[in-house]
């Protein structure tokens, strides 16, 4: 087939699959040049949408008065929610870098628009939130656009979506779904902070596969790729 994948093409996508990180730290005050920057939007641009609804907007921002008061929310919704764990995770919690707002060159705000072409949908009316699942599908084309480019992103969900809608004057229907931070780093780390720091495991791939129902483990007419999954076969 003309259109295959090489060897090497392949490398290169799961190599941004499993180098990407949600960045917090290391960036580094050199611009992003708007060819990159471009290219990574078309790239979330071209991501998959219900009934092909497109239902996304990005919104750039470097101005640093509006960046102080997306901080200002994170510090707020920070505090508030290091209340609700207890000592000693609260102060590991409260130790944790989980924003690069002022330090990364670009933020951007990626919202979505139920409204965009009209108000029916295709494949939307049992599953409304499908519209919602588009624009994640975007954010991932675009991290992994990021990653490819050389681009640090973190994604900021420790913020008010009200504050949000207020600075950046979203319309009343538009819903912001992430804050993500974009810059140049110095350097990606081999592993997630949080798994580096110990916060949490990460979950053995067989830990997370059921076949055919929910926790349905055994089935002869899967037994070869159960000892795949078994072994951690990617």
């Amino acid at each position: 087939m003309s259109d295959e994948f090489t060897d090497e093409e392949k490398a290169g996508f799961y190599r941004a699959i499993y180098s990407r990180r949600d960045v917090r730290s290391h960036f580094t005050p050199e611009p992003i040049k708007e060819e990159t920057l471009t290219k990574i939007l078309h790239a979330a641009h071209h991501a998959p949408s219900v009934g092909f609804s497109q239902p996304w907007n990005f919104i750039l921002i470097k101005d640093l008065k509006t960046k102080q008061k997306v901080k200002e929310s994170f510090q707020k919704e920070h505090e508030r929610a290091s209340k609700l764990v207890e000592d000693p995770k609260r102060s590991e919690y409260l130790s944790l870098k989980l924003e690069g707002i002022m330090e990364s060159d670009v933020n951007v705000c990626v919202t979505y628009d139920p409204t965009k072409f009209g108000p029916f949908i295709i494949g939307t009316t049992s599953i409304p939130e499908a519209g919602i699942y588009s624009v994640c599908g975007a954010i991932q084309n675009l991290w992994l656009a990021a990653r490819a480019e050389n681009i640090g992103l973190g994604w900021v969900s420790i913020v008010s979506n009200d504050v949000l809608k207020e600075e950046l004057e979203l319309p009343e229907h538009i819903i912001p779904v992430a804050y993500l931070c974009l810059g140049h780093v110095t350097n990606f780390e081999d592993k997630p902070d949080l798994e580096r720091s110990g916060w949490l495991p990460r979950l053995e791939l067989k830990d997370v596969i059921y076949f055919e129902k929910w926790k349905r483990e055994e089935d002869e007419s899967w037994d070869i790729i159960q000892k795949m999954i078994k072994t951690n076969l990617k």
